[in-house]
């Protein structure tokens, strides 16, 4: 007896073929902190939804089930460690099947109940439930699930991660309105995307969350959603992408109102799955243009990386993959390959968030090593990089660097900026509104003269900002000032009008209004 799966995304047809895998023999070696564990459930108010197995018409706060991975302190003598089998049960909460009997988990959803199956149920994980964080700031790292799946998918990475000082916070794959998605839609890439953005917000009641420090890993869909959170949250300082479908429905993502690829700006990681063998591309009817990666092409403002795993296909880049699906004897690789190669793409990944989050200089260095001088097997990964360009630097970005030194020292400030960034335009009409802005608000006059005396200083032939700038000290009364610069613009304009009034008036000739 299995449960109906509906519309599921399969990216490969899968057949029978067992092996011998074990998280044992994956052989991550863990970092200095203990890892601690904590599932629950919170809601998202602002949207609405349905548990479908429940058969009725009932409409709830979108539930968020939310599993959690910490760095935390050594765990009491007679504490275990939870088990496979103890993650798998999420999986049926959040499958909603949360009183399905154990016996039955592996041959209701995705893996066969095999013996080797079975067995991996009662491994050993490194993981404790609700051990005392340890003390401390550290980075975050959101992990975005593949299609419909579950926040524990890919538990063994996040492990490893929490264990060498990262907060890992996930919660499950699932449809806007139910626990299903409607097949891959921008419906769908929005509704993950949300749900990452509330993982950003809750974290933020964590106090050992480092926010300053905020990353996505994203497996499949997840890694088409993460960029998305990104490009309309600041907060997010990096992208890792699992083998995502960014690469393989990147025409979703376009087509979001949301979306700029310029605006795509953070380090970003691609780890990819072999070449898709010919014969497979035919028989499963694939795209022939899977192995093409616009999105990765049309990066700009990025420092990217990808990297190609020649013994991994798609489903293996998961924990769940590796140890529970069925091998396809047209492509996949040995069981010691696939363990070998998963490890690597997590280390990988850990040293792209060194490098990044934590600016760790021997992680960059691993980056941009070739392959072998980090001890990976030949023939194992192939990897290319290319630099972020430099942004254009706006007049807005100007404005916010004087804004934050309170718009002190703006000659000093322009002369560096515009070494740093030659193509730096202020134009004089931005300047003069800015000026006005900020000089005609009693709380920033001061501020306003400040941005009169560079105008000024850059463009010394306009009338029209000397006038601007003696408007300015006539607004403060500073009739001197105002004398001075009005007469600066006249001489430069003999026919300002506005500059004759206002002398005739500081003259004693006229009324100053």
């Amino acid at each position: 007896m299995k449960r109906f799966l509906g519309a599921f995304l399969v990216l490969f047809q899968l057949s029978l073929a067992w092996g011998q895998t074990s998280l044992e023999k994956i052989m991550l070696k863990p970092g200095r902190y203990p890892v601690g564990f904590n599932h629950y459930l919170a809601h998202d108010s602002t949207r609405s939804y349905q548990r479908i197995y429940d058969w009725n018409n009932q409409s709830i706060p979108r539930p968020i089930p939310i599993s959690i991975w910490y760095p935390s302190v050594d765990p009491p003598a007679d504490t275990e460690p939870l088990k496979v089998v103890d993650y798998m049960q999420i999986l049926k909460e959040e499958e909603e099947w949360e009183h399905l009997p154990d016996e039955q988990i592996l041959n209701w959803f995705y893996y066969a109940n095999t013996p080797a199956n079975q067995s991996h149920l009662e491994e050993n994980v490194t993981a404790f439930r609700n051990l005392n964080p340890a003390r401390g700031k550290f980075p975050v790292v959101v992990y975005a699930p593949s299609y419909e799946a579950s926040s524990i998918e890919n538990f063994a990475i996040c492990e490893y991660l929490a264990s060498h000082g990262y907060l890992v916070i996930a919660s499950p794959s699932r449809g806007a309105d139910t626990r299903f998605f409607e097949g891959g839609t921008g419906k769908d890439l929005e509704t993950q995307a949300r749900d990452i953005e509330f993982l950003v917000k809750e974290i933020a009641g964590y106090p050992n969350a480092n926010l300053e420090k905020i990353a996505t890993v994203g497996f499949s869909f997840g890694g088409l959603s993460n960029v998305l959170s990104q490009v309309r949250n600041e907060q997010i300082k990096a992208i890792v992408s699992l083998d995502g479908s960014i690469k393989y429905q990147y025409p979703t993502l376009k087509k979001s109102p949301f979306f700029d690829i310029n605006q795509v700006n953070v380090p970003f990681i691609h780890m990819a799955q072999k070449e898709i063998p010919e014969q497979v591309i035919e028989e499963d009817k694939l795209d022939s243009t899977l192995d093409q990666f616009e999105f990765y092409d049309s990066l700009k403002y990025s420092d990217a990386y990808q990297l190609q795993f020649h013994n991994l296909t798609h489903g293996h880049f998961s924990t769940l993959g590796v140890l529970f699906q069925e091998r396809d004897k047209r492509q996949d690789k040995t069981d010691s390959e696939i363990m070998e190669s998963y490890r690597w793409a997590c280390v990988y990944a850990l040293n792209f968030l060194n490098a990044y989050l934590k600016q760790d200089s021997k992680a960059l260095v691993f980056l941009e090593n070739q392959s072998h001088q980090n001890g990976v097997n030949s023939g194992l990964i192939s990897a290319t990089r290319k630099n972020a360009q430099k942004p254009i630097f706006t007049f807005q970005d100007f404005n916010e660097l004087a804004a934050k030194q309170d718009y002190q020292n703006l000659k000093e400030l322009y002369v560096q900026t515009k070494k740093n960034h030659p193509s730096l335009k202020l134009p004089e009409g931005n300047l003069n509104n800015l000026g006005l802005q900020l000089v005609f608000n009693p709380k920033t006059s001061q501020k306003g003269i400040k941005v009169f005396l560079l105008a000024t200083d850059i463009y010394p032939n306009s009338a029209n900002l000397f006038d601007s700038l003696a408007e300015g000290y006539l607004f403060l009364d500073d009739q001197a000032n105002a004398k001075a610069n009005f007469e600066k613009s006249l001489k430069l304009d003999s026919g300002n009008q506005n500059a004759i009034n206002r002398l005739q008036q500081l003259s004693g000739n006229g009324p100053i209004r």
